[in-house]
Order: C-alpha cells, then structure tokens, then sequence
C-alpha cells in the first residue's frame, strides 16, 4: 500500500471511521495540501485581516457582477444548445447566494478560523444550495458553481499578494462542495454498515483524492506540454488548479456512483456537464480519457486486489461514455 508522510497521520481516524466522518476526512484530505502554510499569516496580516475583509466585502458586489457577465458570455450559447430551460437560472437567487457564502468564507478568515474547520461548518449549506439548484435540472450546476468559482477569483485577486494562497485555500472550501456531489455522497455512505466493504474502498481511497489528481495533472501536462486551452497554457498555474479541481470532482462522482450503486450521478450530472462546459473551455476529449486512464492506475496503489471489483464497473462506465467511439476527436 502506498503511504506518504502527508498523510501517515490519517491512519488512525480512517481505522476508525464511522460514515458519518467522511465530511472531516474530505475536509483533512484537502488541506493537506496547505496545513504547512502559517495559517496565521505574516506579522502584517494580524494586523490588516480585518481591513482585507472590509475590502473584499465592498468587492463582493462588483465581483458577483463580473463573474455573472463572464459565466453568461461563456454559457449562453450552451444553455440554448443543450435545450436547458433558462428561467431555472434566477441571477437574484444566484448572486444572492454568492454573497451569503463568501461572506461566510471572509468571516472564517477575518477569525481565524482554518479552512478545515470552514469546510465542515459549510459543507451542509453548501450542499443544500447544491441540492436546490440540480433539483430543476442536474445541469444547472455547471452554471452555479462556474459564477462561484470567477466570484472567488476576482477576490483573489483583489487581496493583497501575500494573503492570496491562504484565501485561495477559504475559497477553495466553495469550489469542491459546489463542483462535487460531497453532500450527496456523505449521505449515501449513512446508509452503510460500518464494515461494508463498499464503504472501506472509499475511506481507502478518499483521504488521498489531492494526491491521486495531482499525480495524474502532472502526467497529462507532461504528455501534451503545448496545449492551450481557453484560458491559457494547460501547465499554466491557473489552468493546472483547475485541472486538479477536476480530477478530484470526477473521483468523487465515481465514488458516489460507487456507495449509490448506480451511473445516474454521473448519467444525469456529470457527463451532461462535461459535454456542456469542456467545447467551451477548449478542453479536448484525449485530455478525458487520459485522465480517466491513468486514475485507474493510481488507484490500484492504494487499494488492495479484490477491493477494485467495488469500483471497477463505473470506472468503465466512464471510459466508455468519454470514448472514442463517442467523441472521435484527438490531439
């Protein structure tokens, strides 16, 4: 079995861990990446975090606004194209919603409260905000969490240089509850024995989903070191967040297919997703279907042999929705 030192000290809580503690092992997984980081911040931050939220609070509004407009320049032509019902999309109730959740996110921050702690204080609201707008149609939340995800950047990039890592690391809490159907997977392990074997493939494999994706960001990068997409460079900075972000969202629905032994999350939300954003954002199916490749590899590193049949049959669900029989398309 593969181990790292980063995580070594998971070991204990995923021995014992009930369904109902997966929210904390998601929220420990994730900032692994960032516990080295002084949450404290520099001498300067102590003094000027309250003046940064002020700022980023008088921000919010225009930001909402901006990220609005590029959402809907990006989107609009999709939402006609894939026949999605444009009345679903109230901009009040979104942006509504997009200042209640970053204000929660700047008052974590303002307090000094840790990004752990932030993602399992929100992760309820967050997927009931989640919940409510896949409700009228699962797709709508490609055009929600898309508004959250530039609102968050545009407050980055707001905030002075040296506090932008460590708000990265709030707003990140937002993009993995809005983009992955976490709530939605919480709730199907509730319904699980503790010692189900279901259950302890997803526990193997949860805790080291950051880990998983950026091993197999970095292979993809390594393998098409040219290519553009929409934004920019796929090894750019930004672009390669992004792609870890993905990696990870595709993990967890492939593990709540997993715990609800049904495709319908990746059917119904998933894939109609992808189909609705990637064209868009320039991302070329090859670039799917390696991914999809090569998780399948890391995985066998965490998991012992007989724990794969568990997961083995979405996988390939998803290997042959994303094939080339169905997008022929390459690099």
């Amino acid at each position: 079995m593969h181990q790292t030192n980063k995580t070594q000290a998971l070991d204990g809580q995923l021995a014992a861990a009930s369904p109902a503690q997966l929210a904390q092992l998601w929220a420990k997984r994730y900032v692994i990446s960032v516990e080295e980081y002084n949450e404290q911040g520099s001498d300067a931050s102590l003094e000027s975090r309250p003046a940064i939220v002020e700022h980023l609070t008088s921000e919010l509004r225009s930001a909402s606004a901006k990220a609005w407009n590029l959402t809907e320049s990006l989107l609009a032509q999709e939402v006609k194209r894939h026949r999605i019902n444009s009345t679903l999309i109230d901009p009040w109730s979104v942006a509504g919603d997009v200042r209640r959740v970053y204000v929660k996110a700047l008052m974590a921050y303002a307090n000094y409260i840790s990004p752990r702690q932030l993602s399992v204080k929100i992760a309820s609201s967050l997927g009931a905000i989640r919940k409510r707008y896949t409700a009228g149609d699962p797709r709508l939340i490609g055009f929600v969490s898309m508004q959250f995800h530039h609102c968050g950047q545009m407050l980055v990039e707001a905030a002075p240089q040296e506090e932008r890592d460590l708000l990265f690391s709030y707003f990140k809490v937002i993009d993995d509850h809005l983009y992955m159907p976490l709530q939605r997977a919480y709730e199907a392990a509730a319904r699980y024995a503790y010692d189900d074997e279901r259950l302890k493939v997803i526990q193997a494999l949860l805790p080291y989903s950051t880990e998983i994706a950026n091993t197999v960001v970095n292979r993809v990068n390594q393998l098409y070191p040219n290519y553009q997409c929409y934004t920019d460079l796929l090894n750019s900075e930004v672009v390669r967040m992004s792609s870890v972000r993905d990696t990870e969202m595709f993990q967890i629905y492939l593990w709540t297919c997993v715990l609800e032994q049904s495709l319908a999350p990746i059917q119904q939300e998933l894939f109609p997703l992808c189909v609705m954003l990637y064209p868009t954002l320039k991302v070329n199916w090859e670039l799917v279907r390696q991914m999809l490749h090569l998780l399948g590899r890391e995985f066998n590193r965490y998991v012992e042999q007989e724990q794969v049949q568990h997961y083995a049959p979405y996988h390939q669900a998803l290997w042959e929705m994303f094939s080339p029989s169905v997008f022929p398309d390459v690099i």
